[in-house]
């Protein structure tokens, strides 16, 4: 096992122990409501759910944010599978798992590749309509101190995520092409972080390599 993979999985391990740990308090504070008989209407609780939770419905009656909100949900649920595979290559070593689909996976990562995009635009849109625009809503005494931090955090990692995820890719295709070890064996689509690679190509193998990881 090299280093970097047991680096990895502490990482993954600790954030796995973090997160079960706020999630038994989040199921804590919900156990804390009374029982209460909803198995009435079963259709129509249905319907509910999946248009305010995974529709967005509420979001209806403001266009501009929904739309950009919208983006992103849709953007996490499908990014998601590529997540997958980088803890795959992280905890086994391995390097493009599921590269072995071919021309699917091409079309995976050019589909991955425009919604990390439009995630990053999103984001940033959002996160000057939160801070720079007078926008009632936001400029409200509830929204001060913390609501205001919280939603600027999120904001701002995501967008640091997606700029990781796409320079992940562009230093992937440097490598590829310099035929360096592993990654020489695997080739794929980059619509959009093809525009980051004047960024780094004239970089040591090794220093492309740390960004890369």
């Amino acid at each position: 096992m090299r280093i970097e993979q047991l680096i990895f999985i502490l990482i993954f391990i600790g954030f796995t122990f973090l997160f079960i740990k706020n999630f038994r308090r989040i199921l804590r504070n919900i156990n804390l409501g009374k029982n209460l008989d909803r198995s009435d209407k079963p259709k129509l609780r249905w319907k509910t759910m999946v248009k305010v939770a995974l529709g967005q419905s509420k979001m209806r009656v403001r266009p501009v944010a929904a739309f950009f909100h919208f983006l992103i949900y849709i953007g996490f649920l499908i990014i998601n599978i590529e997540v997958i595979e980088i803890l795959i290559d992280g905890i086994f070593g391995t390097h493009r798992i599921l590269s072995f689909l071919g021309k699917f996976y091409d079309l995976l990562i050019g589909t991955f590749e425009l919604l990390e995009l439009l995630v990053l635009i999103a984001c940033v849109v959002l996160f000057f309509r939160r801070n720079f625009m007078s926008i009632k809503r936001f400029i409200s005494n509830e929204m001060k101190g913390w609501p205001k931090s919280d939603a600027n955090i999120i904001l701002i990692v995501e967008i640091l995520l997606m700029f990781a995820f796409l320079t992940m890719n562009a230093c992937d295709n440097i490598l590829f092409t310099r035929e360096y070890s592993i990654y020489s064996k695997v080739s794929f689509n980059i619509p959009i972080s093809q525009y980051l690679i004047p960024l780094f190509s004239d970089m040591s193998v090794s220093s492309i390599l740390i960004i890369e990881r």
